[in-house]
């Protein structure tokens, strides 16, 4: 009997995936009868059942879950020979799969996006933004080539360059008594609502151990979906909070609602970096690409505001 193609893989995931035969369709830019038809060979080939039709769902089937994961690690090793291959022409092109963290990307990315794409004229960075633990799940999966997220990473699957570390300020309404101070003391904060992002961003974990170093208290009740989000419930006085100085650069600088102080707690900073999976074949461009993301923001960040990482 034949055995499985690549492309037919493919369907099996994008269906598995989505759940929806119209939304893989979409994905894989094919007809449904087409995706429809090959996920009837793949399992007239395996022998197998992958999945449950209805008028209603797609659901998948108990041995069609056990190789949904098989499914996903083989397309990764393939996705890594081929990256081995134009890794061997010393060149760093086609698609790039990119994950950032959206309280880092949205901030850093306009300022060496520019350079990136004059110094690889070939290279397609395809950008996805997600949470951080949801990030380093999808690089293990092999939907990402890289990620853009805060350090560190607990994974020793994972290889990682520091590209530069950043003060965390605090942020509060300009109404808020601490506003007159010029700088924050560990000990004004003791007793303080903050406020923070929801679960599974990195910069949620952090802001908790620094409120337990000094004796605030964070908000259960209330959670930001974003930066954006968190600097508006701290404008409207429901607590203050931590932000990373690259997005009070940006965003907050100008707002009339919410002042921005420093803190004298060494604790309050963090480091982003760049992660990518330990055995991929291309480390040495990953590298390359690290050191060219420095080399983009050398010339337009305040280094007042942010250390690149030869200096850590």
């Amino acid at each position: 009997m034949a055995k499985p193609t690549i492309r037919q893989l493919e369907y099996f995931l994008a269906v598995a995936e989505t759940l929806h035969f119209r939304k893989a369709a979409e994905r894989l830019n094919v007809s449904q009868p087409t995706l429809s038809d090959q996920i009837k060979e793949l399992e007239y080939r395996l022998g197998i059942v992958l999945l449950e039709r209805s008028r209603q769902a797609v659901q998948l089937t108990s041995v069609g879950e056990d190789l949904l994961d098989r499914t996903r690690y083989l397309l990764r090793d393939l996705d890594d020979l081929c990256d081995a291959a134009k890794s061997a022409k010393g060149m760093l092109g086609g698609r790039l799969r990119l994950g950032v963290a959206p309280t880092v990307g949205p901030y850093l990315l306009p300022h060496v996006i520019p350079l990136l794409h004059q110094k690889y004229p070939k290279l397609k960075l395809h950008i996805r933004e997600d949470r951080s633990r949801a990030l380093e799940q999808t690089l293990r999966e092999g939907l990402h080539d890289l990620v853009l997220t805060a350090l560190p990473v607990e994974d020793d699957s994972f290889q990682f360059k520091a590209l530069y570390e950043e003060p965390l300020l605090i942020g509060m309404s300009k109404e808020h008594p601490l506003a007159e101070k010029e700088i924050i003391e560990p000990d004004d904060l003791k007793g303080e609502e903050v406020l923070s992002l929801g679960e599974g961003h990195r910069l949620f974990e952090q802001i908790q151990l620094l409120c337990l170093e000094v004796g605030a208290v964070v908000q259960g009740d209330y959670e930001g979906t974003s930066l954006d989000t968190l600097r508006q419930m701290v404008g409207m006085k429901m607590g203050i909070s931590f932000f990373p100085s690259l997005y009070v650069r940006s965003e907050m600088i100008n707002d009339p609602q919410v002042v921005t102080r420093a803190i004298t707690l060494k604790a309050a900073r963090r480091k982003i970096g760049l992660v990518w999976r330990q055995n991929s074949p291309r480390s040495s461009d990953y590298q390359a690409f690290g050191d060219d993301i420095m080399d983009g923001l050398r010339d337009k960040i305040d280094q007042k505001l942010m250390m690149l990482s030869d200096r850590f």
